[in-house]
């Protein structure tokens, strides 16, 4: 689908007028979700750390989700150095990439119009601005699902098993951002696919397998590195009480965000889970050295923050003074 020249230069100035507004002032934001910007500062510094999303260099315990959305961080801040822009302009350039994805989406089944007022509702929808200002992992999982929707609109094209291999790799690493919650849209990419795709109906059942079979690849190298990774060789996996890898997909980064058992909603980031037979003060401790040993101070869950609640001891960017959590945003 041809593109004309109005049509480019509307997406250019849609794409630079998202990246004012989510890099305009961005600096002020200081260290933003101090957990995460831990766990960036750790991984920029131990390969270690950077591989489990530990939270400390001496690798004591990971964050409570798997670490895609860290990656990111770690490589912004071993290129750029330990700074807020290298925390927060990474999550800016996921916004802009989102916005241009939607637009490519829709403008492929209802043309530019429509594909530019798509990612204009987007890039001013408020949560969307702030969630792409900050450092949870909502920026990287939004940017891939997107992209898995990308996919599959191509892959419907013409029922091309490559476009939607691709939205199932897209899946797997959404997937190493912030676990279940990825697979929700999974349900209505099959039934897409299975229902509307120009091609017979037992190739898309194959291409159907062929999309977990990726899906499954991409989310379940880490996961099987983590699980057959000796234990007492590798960090404590943070938001579960048995340090298993399991417990956190299917507990606290699963059912547990449907029963209130992983404490959603709670401002500030934590470990989401207690040490084995250890109260969550003892907890509260581990949590904290570890953070200090990365140079760190994040900010806590309810449970922890209140035997934990000091302002964070992260190197303050300049202008930026440090502060205590302001309940604003946290571990989600």
């Amino acid at each position: 689908m041809e593109r004309s020249h109005r049509d480019r230069c509307l997406l250019a100035v849609l794409l630079g007028a998202t990246a004012a507004l989510y890099v305009w002032g961005l600096d002020q934001s200081g260290w933003a979700n101090q957990f995460y910007a831990a766990a960036g500062q750790a991984g920029s510094q131990s390969w270690k750390a950077f591989l489990f999303g530990s939270l400390d260099t001496s690798n004591f315990i990971t964050v409570d989700k798997p670490p895609a959305s860290m990656w990111v961080i770690d490589v912004s801040m071993r290129l750029f150095g330990v700074n807020s822009w290298s925390l927060l302009v990474p999550q800016a350039l996921e916004g802009v990439a989102t916005v241009a994805l939607a637009y490519a989406a829709v403008r492929r089944v209802a043309g530019s119009n429509a594909g530019l007022l798509a990612g204009s509702i987007l890039a001013t929808t408020p949560v969307a601005t702030l969630m792409f200002r900050y450092d949870n992992p909502d920026a990287l999982l939004v940017l891939l699902l997107t992209a898995s929707a990308y996919a599959t609109v191509r892959a419907l094209e013409h029922g091309q098993l490559r476009w939607l291999a691709l939205a199932g790799t897209m899946l797997g690493f959404a997937f190493l951002t912030k676990m279940l919650q990825s697979v929700l849209v999974v349900p209505g990419i099959a039934l897409a696919y299975g229902v509307a795709a120009p091609i017979a109906p037992r190739r898309r059942v194959v291409h159907l397998l062929a999309g977990l079979g990726t899906f499954l690849v991409s989310a379940g190298w880490w996961v099987a590195l983590v699980e057959l990774w000796p234990a007492g060789s590798r960090p404590y996996i943070g938001g579960t009480n048995g340090n298993s890898i399991f417990e956190l997909i299917f507990g606290y980064n699963g059912i547990g965000r449907l029963d209130g058992t992983s404490n959603n909603g709670s401002p500030g980031g934590g470990t989401g889970g207690s040490l084995p037979g250890r109260p969550a003060s003892v907890d509260c401790s581990a949590a904290r050295w570890a953070a200090r040993s990365a140079g760190c101070f994040p900010p806590r869950s309810s449970r922890s923050r209140a035997c934990c609640g000091r302002p964070a001891l992260l190197p303050a960017p300049t202008g930026y003074a440090p502060a205590r959590s302001s309940g604003v945003a946290g571990s989600s």
